[in-house]
């Protein structure tokens, strides 16, 4: 079959069309026929080196977000047959190949069917960012209805998801913008209000949007400065999930608004083989969300195909992202 090896950790000239053996079914796995990936952070990151420890010995293939059609299925499999339309994060990294390749092994607790209203590139950039979201806002957040929210960066991969699932569970829901463009995308998207971060500080914005009591519960999905401003706008007694939170910071407003804080790594139940089921469950519940119409992913208005991925990184690393970038199997 056809695959996308990368050969070498470093830049997009790593990676070569290649051809590879397919893949033989397991117990307790299926066999997809791969329609389509998404570009995460994790990918490139993986790609260039930064993350290589937690990705797929080399030569290798990447990309784990993926929505295809099942054509095997292995031993003790009973809630897939041949035929279903399924999505899930199911590989490129340690010890598990990617899905850049017409045919991938996917454990079939981390896969769900995917919504009906979707097509298979919509589909597949939902679940990294969909399971991410979800681990935040209600495994971590306890988010209720009722509740005041704000989810920095609202126009991004996982914001944008966060945004529509926060306002699904009947929050009130902020979000911080950087430009017109994305403020409109944010409001059209369910936002309650647009903060253009550029232009106000924490400080004002919790005074003039919450009357100066903070936020029950801020998603930081950007990591640095961002978390720090985090802690600024949360309420005392409040909650912060922070999904970046590789760096040192001032612990200070923390304990003194006894905030409780909380990390999500989303990766953790594949690679360390826990819990994986919880990933096929938290999908099940957000393709019954996006076929209700709560929840609607926004492309990237550029296309790529999987001989395109090195272009794909390309776009993703040279910023200006709007929503999540597509790749389609045109094999």
């Amino acid at each position: 079959m056809k695959a996308i090896i990368l050969d070498e950790h470093g830049t997009v000239d790593g990676f070569k069309l290649s051809e590879i053996p397919n893949p033989i079914v397991l117990p307790g796995h299926v066999i997809l026929k791969v329609c389509a990936s998404s570009v995460n952070p994790v990918d490139c990151k993986i790609r260039n080196g930064m993350l290589a420890g937690i990705g797929p010995e080399l030569p290798g293939i990447l990309h784990g977000d993926v929505a295809g059609v099942i054509s095997e299925v292995g031993e003790g499999v009973e809630d897939f047959q041949v035929g279903d339309e399924v999505y899930g994060c199911i590989g490129g990294f340690k010890g598990m190949p990617g899905v850049l390749c017409e045919y991938a092994l996917a454990d079939a607790r981390l896969l769900s069917k995917k919504p009906i209203s979707l097509s298979m590139k919509e589909a597949a950039v939902l679940p990294l960012i969909g399971i991410t979201a979800w681990n935040a806002l209600i495994d971590r957040g306890q988010l209720s209805e009722g509740k005041r929210v704000l989810v920095h960066a609202g126009t991004g991969g996982v914001g944008h998801f966060a945004l529509q699932l926060a306002k699904a569970m009947g929050a009130e829901v902020h979000t911080t913008i950087s430009s017109p463009v994305k403020e409109d995308l944010a409001l059209q998207m369910g936002a309650d209000c647009a903060i253009n971060y550029s232009q106000i500080t924490p400080e004002q914005y919790v005074k003039e949007f919450t009357e100066g009591m903070g936020y029950d519960l801020v998603f930081d999905t950007v990591g640095g400065i961002c978390l720090d401003q985090s802690f600024e706008a949360a309420k005392e007694y409040g909650t912060v999930v922070s999904i970046a939170a590789r760096a040192n910071h001032d612990l200070s407003q923390v304990h003194v608004k006894s905030l409780s804080l909380h990390v999500v790594f989303m990766l953790l139940p594949i690679l360390k083989n826990q819990f994986r089921e919880k990933h096929g469950e938290i999908l099940s519940k957000i393709s019954s969300l996006v076929d209700d119409g709560k929840i609607k992913p926004l492309l990237h208005e550029e296309r790529f195909s999987f001989e395109d991925v090195g272009q794909a990184h390309q776009c993703w690393e040279e910023g200006g992202v709007i929503g999540k970038i597509s790749l389609e199997n045109t094999w």
